[in-house]
Formats: C-alpha cells, sequence, structure tokens
C-alpha cells in the first residue's frame, strides 16, 4: 500500500557532531608534538655534529679504510700467490725425503738412509735444508719431526731433541709421539728426570690405545729407576686398568710387584 508525506513535511536533518577538544586534551596533544618535535630536533643536532667530525677527520678515516683494504688485499695476495706455491714446493723436495726415511725404518742400511733423509739425495733438499728453507710452511713443519726422529736413530741426540721441539702440531699422536721421542733423546743422554717428564707429558697429551701405554710403560720404567716407586706403580696400575689389551699390559703385572 502506498503511504505519502503530508504536505510541509521534511525528513528530519541527521544532528551535526561537533568534536569538542577539551583545554586538556589540547595541553596532551601540544606536549606530545612538542616532546616529537624535541627528539627531532635532537637527532638533527646530533647527526649535524657527526657530519662536522666526518668532514674535519676525512683524511683520516679515507686513510685507515686504505689501509685496512691494503693488508686484507696484501694478506690474500700473499697466500695466493707466495703462501701456496711455496707450500707446493716444499711438499716436492720432500717427497725423496720420506721415501729415504721410510726406507730406513724397515732396517735396509737404516743409518746411510737417515742421513741422505736429513742431508738429501737425487737433487732433493734432505730435511734440515727444507726445515730452515720453508719454514713458516707446514711441509717445512713435518720436515723438523722427520729430521728429529732421524737424528733420534743416528744417535745425534742434541739435534733430535732440537728438531722435535721446533715441531708442533694439532696432530695428537703425531704430537705424542714427538714429546716422547724427546724422552727417549733424554734417557740416551742419561738424563733420566727429563726424560720422565717428557714420558708423562706424551702419555698425557693425548688419550689413545697406541701412544698411551707406550709412553706410560716408558714413563713407569724410568720412575722405577729413579727409585720413584709409588709414581712407577700409578702408570703401570694405568696401564693395567685401562689399557690392558695393549701389548704393553703382557708384562705389566711383573713391573707393578717391582714398584710395590
Amino acid at each position: 500500500m502506498a503511504t505519502y508525506n503530508k504536505r510541509g513535511y521534511k525528513t528530519p536533518k541527521e544532528k551535526e557532531v561537533k568534536e569538542v577538544v577539551t583545554e586538556d586534551q589540547q595541553v596532551i596533544i601540544d606536549e606530545k608534538d612538542s616532546t616529537t618535535a624535541g627528539v627531532f630536533s635532537k637527532l638533527d643536532e646530533t647527526a649535524s655534529k657527526t657530519e662536522d667530525w666526518v668532514a674535519k677527520n676525512q683524511k683520516i678515516i679515507i686513510g685507515l679504510v686504505a689501509g685496512i683494504a691494503v693488508a686484507t688485499i696484501g694478506y690474500l695476495a700473499y697466500q695466493k700467490f707466495i703462501e701456496a706455491p711455496k707450500q707446493d714446493e716444499a711438499a716436492n723436495e720432500m717427497f725423496v725425503a720420506q721415501q729415504n726415511f721410510q726406507k730406513a725404518t724397515e732396517g735396509v742400511a737404516s743409518d746411510s738412509l737417515y742421513k741422505l733423509a736429513l742431508n738429501g739425495s737425487e737433487g732433493k733438499f734432505g730435511f734440515v735444508k727444507i726445515a730452515d728453507e720453508y719454514s713458516g710452511t707446514d711441509a717445512g713443519n713435518l720436515a723438523n719431526y722427520y729430521a728429529g726422529m732421524a737424528y733420534l736413530n743416528t744417535g745425534k741426540f742434541d739435534e733430535a731433541i732440537k728438531y722435535l721441539g721446533d715441531f708442533k702440531s694439532e696432530d695428537l699422536i703425531l704430537s705424542a709421539l714427538a714429546k716422547g721421542g724427546i724422552g727417549d733423546a733424554y734417557s740416551q743422554k742419561n738424563k733420566q728426570k727429563e726424560a720422565l717428564d717428557y714420558y708423562v707429558k706424551a702419555a698425557e697429551s693425548n688419550k689413545n690405545d697406541f701412544t698411551t701405554p707406550r709412553f706410560l710403560l716408558k714413563a713407569g720404567k724410568t720412575a722405577l729407576a729413579l727409585g720413584q716407586k709409588e709414581d712407577a706403580l700409578k702408570y703401570f696400575t694405568d696401564i693395567k686398568d685401562n689399557y690392558d689389551a695393549t701389548p704393553e699390559a703382557a708384562s705389566v703385572d711383573a713391573l707393578i710387584g717391582l714398584a710395590q
């Protein structure tokens, strides 16, 4: 059904809603604006001071950056063009010396082969020259170990102590063997206290079934010779308790009896 508005009727207008901002609210807004403006003002001031400092010290900054860049480039160039070729050259030089050393350990004309390994042959350097010429390289460091062992096996005990002492390695087996070799050299020089110190260091440097019982046994025997029965008993008992499956454990019961 149709409906009609009465003549003269007007649709009432929506009431206008005026947002009234109280005086307190106005104060809060003004304070926020003021705080924000202050923060940006301080930031601008700090940035300005930083720019001034950079401008004043520009030459120093450029110099420092350039110095770091030069040092980095120099290090990388050294590694690529000097260090790497030197490592390869040293390894190539050492090949023949290593062969002579290996043959010497097999017992065939060992003294003469150890000397060839030390002094060089077939136009190649021996371990002594390699350790000197290529010091700072891995091959030069390894040459110290070989030279020390070769000297030990040819009765040059002072030289053995020197070269084995110069050998540094993260390989725990070789590190233990080097310390034990120094102990052997001191033992041959009849310096048993020094020998005992190095045998203990060798035994304790890396716990394993190969080097540890070997040097514990030597430490125990040396301690017995020095009259240090309590220490000797400790080393022998360590073998019996912890390394009973090794060859060193086969005779340890008798040694324990001597130490008690």
